[in-house]
């Protein structure tokens, strides 16, 4: 069985200047922050309605299907 996960790593704060510690974070990365957690949630639901629809257990089955489904929808893009 194959696992991935999607983590995303701050910038090393080593590297920035010292005030940008207390500065908001920059309009993109907030903009990509909300598209990646947008896209989570869709994902999110997806995985419940397929769940909901066959039968609302998470059989080794159902896994594979999603897994399969998740990953052929991503690689159209």
């Amino acid at each position: 069985m194959a696992f991935f996960s999607h983590t995303f790593s701050a910038p090393d704060t080593a590297l920035a200047p010292a005030d940008s510690k207390s500065s908001p974070p920059a309009f993109l990365s907030r903009l990509m922050t909300a598209m990646m957690m947008s896209r989570q949630r869709q994902a999110d639901r997806e995985i419940a309605r397929y769940l909901e629809l066959s039968g609302g257990r998470l059989t080794d089955n159902a896994e594979r299907e999603i897994e399969q489904r998740f990953l052929s929808h991503r690689a159209r893009y």
